[in-house]
Protein backbone atom coordinates (compact mmCIF):
# COMPACT_ATOMS: atom_id res chain seq x y z
CA UNK A 1 0.00 0.00 0.00
CA UNK A 2 1.30 3.23 -1.07
CA UNK A 3 2.17 6.26 1.29
CA UNK A 4 0.28 8.96 -0.62
CA UNK A 5 1.60 12.14 -2.28
CA UNK A 6 1.11 15.53 -1.94
CA UNK A 7 -0.62 17.64 -3.78
CA UNK A 8 -1.43 21.49 -3.83
CA UNK A 9 -4.92 22.58 -4.46
CA UNK A 10 -4.79 25.77 -6.29
CA UNK A 11 -7.96 28.12 -6.60
CA UNK A 12 -8.87 27.22 -9.70
CA UNK A 13 -10.30 24.21 -8.30
CA UNK A 14 -12.28 25.80 -5.69
CA UNK A 15 -13.75 28.27 -7.61
CA UNK A 16 -14.70 25.44 -10.23
CA UNK A 17 -17.13 24.70 -7.09
CA UNK A 18 -18.65 27.96 -6.92
CA UNK A 19 -17.35 30.43 -9.66
CA UNK A 20 -19.42 33.28 -8.54
CA UNK A 21 -17.52 33.19 -5.61
CA UNK A 22 -14.07 33.95 -6.48
CA UNK A 23 -13.67 37.99 -6.75
CA UNK A 24 -12.06 40.78 -5.30
CA UNK A 25 -11.86 40.63 -1.40
CA UNK A 26 -14.29 43.18 0.72
CA UNK A 27 -13.15 45.84 2.61
CA UNK A 28 -11.92 44.76 6.18
CA UNK A 29 -13.11 46.23 9.30
CA UNK A 30 -11.25 48.67 11.01
CA UNK A 31 -10.91 46.47 14.41
CA UNK A 32 -9.56 43.75 12.05
CA UNK A 33 -6.41 45.66 10.65
CA UNK A 34 -2.89 44.58 11.18
CA UNK A 35 -0.92 45.30 14.14
CA UNK A 36 1.60 47.41 13.79
CA UNK A 37 5.15 46.63 15.50
CA UNK A 38 5.87 43.82 17.31
CA UNK A 39 2.95 41.86 19.48
CA UNK A 40 3.60 40.65 22.96
CA UNK A 41 1.18 38.88 25.84
CA UNK A 42 -0.53 35.50 26.14
CA UNK A 43 -1.89 34.31 23.11
CA UNK A 44 -4.26 31.01 23.69
CA UNK A 45 -4.55 29.04 20.44
CA UNK A 46 -7.21 26.08 20.69
CA UNK A 47 -7.20 23.21 17.69
CA UNK A 48 -8.16 20.33 16.25
CA UNK A 49 -6.12 17.18 18.07
CA UNK A 50 -4.85 16.45 13.83
CA UNK A 51 -3.53 19.78 14.20
CA UNK A 52 -1.48 18.77 17.71
CA UNK A 53 2.27 18.09 16.01
CA UNK A 54 2.21 20.65 12.76
CA UNK A 55 0.66 23.51 15.12
CA UNK A 56 3.70 22.68 17.61
CA UNK A 57 6.33 23.11 15.13
CA UNK A 58 4.00 26.25 13.87
CA UNK A 59 4.52 27.80 17.45
CA UNK A 60 7.68 27.36 17.93
CA UNK A 61 8.68 28.91 14.57
CA UNK A 62 6.21 31.65 15.53
CA UNK A 63 7.96 32.48 18.75
CA UNK A 64 11.36 32.34 17.49
CA UNK A 65 9.88 35.52 15.38
CA UNK A 66 7.82 37.05 18.48
CA UNK A 67 9.57 36.28 21.53
CA UNK A 68 7.33 38.53 23.76
CA UNK A 69 4.33 35.99 23.25
CA UNK A 70 3.53 33.45 25.39
CA UNK A 71 1.22 30.70 23.52
CA UNK A 72 -0.98 28.44 25.14
CA UNK A 73 -2.53 25.83 23.13
CA UNK A 74 -4.78 22.50 23.28
CA UNK A 75 -5.95 20.38 20.80
CA UNK A 76 -9.30 18.47 21.33
CA UNK A 77 -12.19 17.51 19.04
CA UNK A 78 -13.71 20.40 16.59
CA UNK A 79 -16.87 20.17 17.72
CA UNK A 80 -15.66 20.54 21.30
CA UNK A 81 -12.99 23.43 20.14
CA UNK A 82 -15.74 25.56 18.92
CA UNK A 83 -18.12 24.67 21.79
CA UNK A 84 -15.40 26.19 24.43
CA UNK A 85 -15.45 29.18 22.34
CA UNK A 86 -19.25 29.42 21.89
CA UNK A 87 -21.48 27.77 25.07
CA UNK A 88 -19.12 27.21 27.63
CA UNK A 89 -17.39 31.38 27.07
CA UNK A 90 -13.57 30.08 27.10
CA UNK A 91 -11.05 33.16 26.39
CA UNK A 92 -9.47 31.98 22.95
CA UNK A 93 -7.67 34.28 20.30
CA UNK A 94 -7.04 31.37 18.34
CA UNK A 95 -9.85 28.75 16.35
CA UNK A 96 -8.34 26.42 14.35
CA UNK A 97 -10.56 23.18 13.02
CA UNK A 98 -11.06 20.20 10.71
CA UNK A 99 -13.92 21.02 9.06
CA UNK A 100 -14.29 24.87 7.80
CA UNK A 101 -18.03 24.40 7.89
CA UNK A 102 -18.35 24.38 12.13
CA UNK A 103 -17.20 28.51 12.07
CA UNK A 104 -19.96 29.53 9.96
CA UNK A 105 -22.60 27.38 11.29
CA UNK A 106 -21.20 27.82 15.11
CA UNK A 107 -19.77 30.82 15.05
CA UNK A 108 -20.95 33.86 12.59
CA UNK A 109 -24.89 33.73 14.35
CA UNK A 110 -25.72 31.55 16.93
CA UNK A 111 -29.73 31.18 17.98
CA UNK A 112 -29.58 34.29 20.57
CA UNK A 113 -28.26 36.55 18.28
CA UNK A 114 -24.44 35.65 19.31
CA UNK A 115 -21.62 36.52 16.90
CA UNK A 116 -18.70 34.73 17.74
CA UNK A 117 -16.67 35.27 14.79
CA UNK A 118 -16.78 37.06 11.14
CA UNK A 119 -14.66 35.38 8.81
CA UNK A 120 -12.85 32.06 8.24
CA UNK A 121 -9.73 30.99 6.38
CA UNK A 122 -9.27 27.87 4.79
CA UNK A 123 -5.72 26.82 4.62
CA UNK A 124 -5.25 22.73 4.27
CA UNK A 125 -6.93 19.97 3.31
CA UNK A 126 -6.78 16.16 4.04
CA UNK A 127 -8.28 12.76 3.24
CA UNK A 128 -10.22 10.74 5.33
CA UNK A 129 -8.52 6.67 5.61
CA UNK A 130 -7.97 3.76 7.63
CA UNK A 131 -4.45 3.56 8.89
CA UNK A 132 -2.54 0.40 10.10
CA UNK A 133 0.75 -1.72 10.49
CA UNK A 134 2.44 -4.45 8.73
CA UNK A 135 1.00 -6.57 11.95
CA UNK A 136 -2.89 -5.59 11.55
CA UNK A 137 -5.42 -8.48 11.00
CA UNK A 138 -5.56 -8.97 6.73
CA UNK A 139 -3.11 -6.50 6.53
CA UNK A 140 -0.78 -8.99 3.92
CA UNK A 141 -4.21 -9.15 1.55
CA UNK A 142 -5.37 -5.88 1.98
CA UNK A 143 -5.96 -4.39 -1.65
CA UNK A 144 -7.56 -0.55 -2.27
CA UNK A 145 -10.31 -2.68 -3.94
CA UNK A 146 -11.18 -5.14 -0.90
CA UNK A 147 -10.84 -3.20 2.00
CA UNK A 148 -13.68 -3.47 3.15
CA UNK A 149 -14.11 -6.85 2.86
CA UNK A 150 -10.82 -7.10 5.26
CA UNK A 151 -11.94 -4.81 7.51
CA UNK A 152 -15.80 -6.38 7.81
CA UNK A 153 -14.10 -9.67 8.72
CA UNK A 154 -14.95 -11.31 12.17
CA UNK A 155 -12.46 -10.41 14.58
CA UNK A 156 -10.96 -7.00 12.86
CA UNK A 157 -10.47 -4.12 15.38
CA UNK A 158 -11.39 -0.45 14.16
CA UNK A 159 -10.86 2.61 16.19
CA UNK A 160 -12.72 5.82 15.25
CA UNK A 161 -13.63 8.85 16.65
CA UNK A 162 -17.12 10.29 18.49
CA UNK A 163 -18.92 11.64 15.45
CA UNK A 164 -20.64 13.93 18.21
CA UNK A 165 -17.85 15.34 18.92
CA UNK A 166 -14.89 15.32 16.25
CA UNK A 167 -15.24 15.84 12.41
CA UNK A 168 -12.82 12.69 11.56
CA UNK A 169 -16.13 10.70 13.48
CA UNK A 170 -18.72 11.98 11.50
CA UNK A 171 -16.35 11.99 7.65
CA UNK A 172 -15.95 8.46 8.84
CA UNK A 173 -19.38 7.70 8.49
CA UNK A 174 -19.95 9.81 5.41
CA UNK A 175 -16.86 8.31 3.60
CA UNK A 176 -18.57 5.05 4.78
CA UNK A 177 -21.47 5.72 3.33
CA UNK A 178 -20.03 6.99 -0.38
CA UNK A 179 -18.75 3.75 -0.33
CA UNK A 180 -21.73 1.92 -0.39
CA UNK A 181 -22.98 3.71 -3.46
CA UNK A 182 -19.15 3.59 -4.94
CA UNK A 183 -18.92 0.11 -4.83
CA UNK A 184 -22.29 -1.07 -4.78
CA UNK A 185 -21.91 -2.87 -1.38
CA UNK A 186 -25.41 -1.89 0.36
CA UNK A 187 -24.39 -3.48 3.74
CA UNK A 188 -20.37 -1.98 3.13
CA UNK A 189 -21.23 0.48 6.11
CA UNK A 190 -22.94 -1.71 8.78
CA UNK A 191 -19.87 -4.55 7.99
CA UNK A 192 -17.29 -2.30 8.59
CA UNK A 193 -19.17 -1.03 11.70
CA UNK A 194 -19.92 -4.28 13.60
CA UNK A 195 -15.78 -4.13 14.09
CA UNK A 196 -16.13 -0.82 15.71
CA UNK A 197 -18.09 -1.33 18.91
CA UNK A 198 -18.35 1.90 21.26
CA UNK A 199 -15.70 1.17 23.58
CA UNK A 200 -13.18 1.92 20.57
CA UNK A 201 -14.75 4.86 19.95
CA UNK A 202 -13.01 7.86 21.85
CA UNK A 203 -12.98 12.20 21.43
CA UNK A 204 -10.86 12.81 19.15
CA UNK A 205 -8.78 10.76 16.91
CA UNK A 206 -5.68 11.15 17.81
CA UNK A 207 -6.34 9.39 21.62
CA UNK A 208 -6.04 6.02 19.59
CA UNK A 209 -3.03 6.35 17.71
CA UNK A 210 -0.90 4.40 20.24
CA UNK A 211 -3.56 1.70 20.21
CA UNK A 212 -2.99 1.11 16.64
CA UNK A 213 0.74 1.05 17.21
CA UNK A 214 0.68 -1.47 19.81
CA UNK A 215 -1.87 -3.75 18.09
CA UNK A 216 -4.46 -3.16 20.40
CA UNK A 217 -6.47 -2.11 17.57
CA UNK A 218 -5.81 -3.06 13.64
CA UNK A 219 -7.15 -0.46 11.71
CA UNK A 220 -8.14 3.31 13.12
CA UNK A 221 -10.47 5.71 11.06
CA UNK A 222 -8.27 8.59 10.67
CA UNK A 223 -6.89 11.61 8.54
CA UNK A 224 -3.98 10.78 6.26
CA UNK A 225 -1.91 13.01 7.67
CA UNK A 226 -1.64 11.24 11.21
CA UNK A 227 -0.88 8.15 8.95
CA UNK A 228 1.83 10.14 7.79
CA UNK A 229 3.08 11.81 10.34
CA UNK A 230 3.38 8.03 12.68
CA UNK A 231 5.04 6.29 9.80
CA UNK A 232 1.71 4.12 9.51
CA UNK A 233 0.12 2.39 6.62
CA UNK A 234 -3.10 3.45 4.80
CA UNK A 235 -5.60 2.84 2.66
CA UNK A 236 -5.16 4.76 -0.53
CA UNK A 237 -9.10 5.22 -1.13
CA UNK A 238 -10.74 7.22 -4.36
CA UNK A 239 -11.49 10.97 -4.18
CA UNK A 240 -15.23 9.95 -4.67
CA UNK A 241 -15.60 8.58 -1.11
CA UNK A 242 -12.62 10.04 1.07
CA UNK A 243 -14.02 13.79 0.86
CA UNK A 244 -10.67 15.42 -0.48
CA UNK A 245 -11.89 16.54 -3.67
CA UNK A 246 -13.65 20.31 -4.09
CA UNK A 247 -14.69 18.86 -7.63
CA UNK A 248 -16.75 15.79 -6.18
CA UNK A 249 -18.71 18.37 -3.58
CA UNK A 250 -21.85 18.07 -4.75
CA UNK A 251 -21.40 13.98 -4.78
CA UNK A 252 -20.08 14.11 -1.21
CA UNK A 253 -23.25 16.02 -0.12
CA UNK A 254 -25.46 13.60 -0.74
CA UNK A 255 -24.91 12.08 2.81
CA UNK A 256 -26.50 13.52 5.20
CA UNK A 257 -25.53 12.12 8.77
CA UNK A 258 -27.42 12.62 11.87
CA UNK A 259 -25.20 13.14 14.97
CA UNK A 260 -25.98 14.66 18.52
CA UNK A 261 -24.71 17.76 17.77
CA UNK A 262 -26.73 18.08 14.38
CA UNK A 263 -27.03 16.73 10.68
CA UNK A 264 -23.39 16.86 9.37
CA UNK A 265 -23.42 16.93 5.74
CA UNK A 266 -20.67 15.80 3.38
CA UNK A 267 -18.24 18.51 2.33
CA UNK A 268 -14.72 18.69 1.33
CA UNK A 269 -12.04 18.50 3.88
CA UNK A 270 -10.61 21.71 4.60
CA UNK A 271 -8.86 22.93 7.92
CA UNK A 272 -10.30 26.78 8.78
CA UNK A 273 -8.86 29.65 11.32
CA UNK A 274 -10.62 32.31 12.95
CA UNK A 275 -10.02 35.06 15.08
CA UNK A 276 -13.25 34.87 17.96
CA UNK A 277 -14.89 38.13 18.09
CA UNK A 278 -13.80 38.24 21.65
CA UNK A 279 -10.50 37.52 21.66
CA UNK A 280 -8.33 38.66 24.28
CA UNK A 281 -5.23 39.51 22.16
CA UNK A 282 -6.07 40.05 18.76
CA UNK A 283 -3.18 41.51 17.80
CA UNK A 284 -1.35 38.14 18.74
CA UNK A 285 -3.92 36.37 16.93
CA UNK A 286 -3.49 37.88 13.61
CA UNK A 287 0.15 37.90 13.67
CA UNK A 288 -0.24 33.74 14.14
CA UNK A 289 -2.48 33.31 11.47
CA UNK A 290 -1.07 35.78 8.91
CA UNK A 291 2.34 33.15 9.79
CA UNK A 292 0.09 30.00 9.15
CA UNK A 293 -0.89 30.83 5.88
CA UNK A 294 2.91 32.19 5.14
CA UNK A 295 5.32 30.32 3.29
CA UNK A 296 7.05 29.00 6.17
CA UNK A 297 3.41 28.14 7.41
CA UNK A 298 3.09 25.95 4.62
CA UNK A 299 5.99 24.25 4.53
CA UNK A 300 5.17 23.18 8.06
CA UNK A 301 1.83 22.12 7.29
CA UNK A 302 2.62 20.23 3.95
CA UNK A 303 5.73 18.44 6.14
CA UNK A 304 3.07 16.79 7.84
CA UNK A 305 1.05 15.23 5.37
CA UNK A 306 -1.36 17.96 4.71
CA UNK A 307 -2.45 19.19 1.63
CA UNK A 308 -1.77 23.23 1.90
CA UNK A 309 -4.50 25.49 0.21
CA UNK A 310 -2.40 27.76 -2.35
CA UNK A 311 -3.44 30.40 -1.92
CA UNK A 312 -5.78 29.98 0.91
CA UNK A 313 -9.46 30.59 0.83
CA UNK A 314 -11.51 32.89 2.88
CA UNK A 315 -15.67 33.03 3.96
CA UNK A 316 -17.30 35.93 5.57
CA UNK A 317 -16.85 39.44 6.31
CA UNK A 318 -14.34 41.94 7.78
CA UNK A 319 -11.65 40.04 6.89
CA UNK A 320 -8.74 41.72 8.09
CA UNK A 321 -6.67 43.70 5.26
CA UNK A 322 -3.20 41.26 5.90
CA UNK A 323 -5.42 38.01 5.60
CA UNK A 324 -7.33 39.62 2.46
CA UNK A 325 -3.45 40.42 0.33
CA UNK A 326 -2.93 36.92 0.75
CA UNK A 327 -6.68 34.91 0.20
CA UNK A 328 -9.22 34.50 -2.48
CA UNK A 329 -12.89 34.96 -1.43
CA UNK A 330 -14.63 31.50 -2.27
CA UNK A 331 -17.86 30.54 -0.84
CA UNK A 332 -17.37 26.69 0.28
CA UNK A 333 -20.31 24.24 0.21
CA UNK A 334 -22.18 25.02 3.31
CA UNK A 335 -19.49 27.61 4.36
Amino acid sequence: MRRGFRLTIVLSTLCAVAPAACGSPSPPSSSNTDPAGPVSGTLVVNGAGTLARPFGEVIAAFKEQNPDVTVQSRFAGSVEVVRRATELGTPVDVVGVADYTLIPSEMFKTDDGTKFADWYAGFASNRITFAYTDHSAGAAELTPENWYQVLSRPGVRIGRSNPDTDPSGYQVLQMLNLAQNYYGQPNLAAGVLANSPAETMVGTETQLLPAVTSGQIDYLGIYRSDALQHDLRFIDLPAQIDLSDPAQAAAYEAVQLPTASGVRTGRPIVYALTIPTKAPNRAAALRFVEFVLSPAGQRIMSDNGFTVLNPAVSGGANLPASLAAVTKPTTLPGG
